[in-house]
This record gives C-alpha cells, sequence and structure tokens, in this order.
C-alpha cells in the first residue's frame, strides 16, 4: 500500500470543491490523521507478536535440541551399560583378560567424555532420587543410620538425568 493512497492532499483554493471553511478542512485532515495513527498501531501490535512468537520458537527449539540429545545419548549408555558392568565387576575379581583392559578404558573414557558420571558409594547418605535401596544392615549409631553400607550395582548419571539408580544397602540404627 503507497503513502500517496492514503492521504489525498487538496489544492487549497477551489472554487469547484465547495469547501471554503478551514475547520471544515482540519476536521477532515484530523480524521484522516487519527485513521492512519490506528493502522500504525495494528501494525506495531502485530509486529510485536510476531517477534515475540519467533523468539519463542527459538528458545522452544534449543530446548527441544538439548532434549534430544541428551535423550540420545541415555539410550546408547543404556544399552552400553551391562556390557560395561561387566567388564567392571570382572576387573573387580581380577578375572578380566589383558587384552579386554583395553576395551574397558576406552569405554570408560569415552562415557567420561559423554558427561556418564557414576553414582553412590558406601559411607555415603542414601537419596532415594539417586539410590534404590534393596536391603537394610543394622547400624551401630544413629550417626550412621541411613548410610549406604554396600553398593550392589552402580548406578549413572548424566548431568541431573539418571540414567539408572544404584542398588544399594542401607544401615538403619533401631535403638532409641
Amino acid at each position: 500500500m503507497d503513502e500517496q493512497d492514503d492521504v489525498v492532499i487538496e489544492p487549497e483554493h477551489t472554487e469547484e470543491a465547495g469547501e471554503g471553511r478551514p475547520e471544515e478542512k482540519i476536521a477532515k485532515m484530523r480524521e484522516e490523521l487519527s485513521a492512519c495513527r490506528k493502522e500504525k498501531q495494528e501494525y506495531m501490535d502485530g509486529w510485536q507478536r510476531s517477534k515475540a512468537d519467533y523468539v519463542n520458537l527459538l528458545k522452544r527449539f534449543e530446548v527441544e535440541t538439548k532434549t534430544a540429545k541428551v535423550s540420545g545419548v541415555v539410550k546408547a549408555v543404556d544399552i552400553l551399560l551391562p556390557a560395561f558392568d561387566a567388564l567392571e565387576r570382572s576387573k573387580e575379581h581380577g578375572e578380566i583378560p589383558s587384552g579386554f583392559v583395553a576395551i574397558a578404558k576406552q569405554l570408560e573414557s569415552a562415557f567420561a567424555s559423554l558427561g556418564l558420571e557414576g553414582l553412590g558409594s558406601v559411607g555415603e547418605q542414601f537419596n532415594p532420587a539417586l539410590h534404590e535401596a534393596l536391603g537394610q544392615d543394622a547400624a551401630d549409631s544413629f550417626e550412621t543410620d541411613d548410610t549406604i553400607t554396600a553398593v550392589l550395582e552402580k548406578g549413572w548419571k548424566i548431568g541431573d538425568t539418571v540414567i539408572r539408580p544404584t542398588k544399594v544397602r542401607v544401615a538403619h540404627f533401631a535403638g532409641k
């Protein structure tokens, strides 16, 4: 739409128009100005809504991208964890062949580069968000109540996402 189409400028001295009074011309120009201001405000409001929608879309896209990335890593790690756990158990018992030591180290470094962190250790305070209690042991004092006494299966997390909780035995103080 051209600006020239919106505002019609009439010559001041026309005998044909029959408008001789300046008050009528001023009133007409004020109406046109008011209509232009209203139209401008509608355009501005629409532009601001569109800009806000675009900014929100960018934020949502960023969050969805991060979520998809973490989800993919979690899925891959979840598939590889049983093999890694078997290697770890073999290392603890000294039963791992020398050729598999390098593979275990590669898996450890790959998991570390993905941000995988182990959860749970003996003596740590029990946290139901990170640990799964599979049994209880007697505690000697109140200070050791609700602490981990044994790690049955190591837990894992990436950032704040727990992939698998640590399976543990927990101390319970029965004294008064």
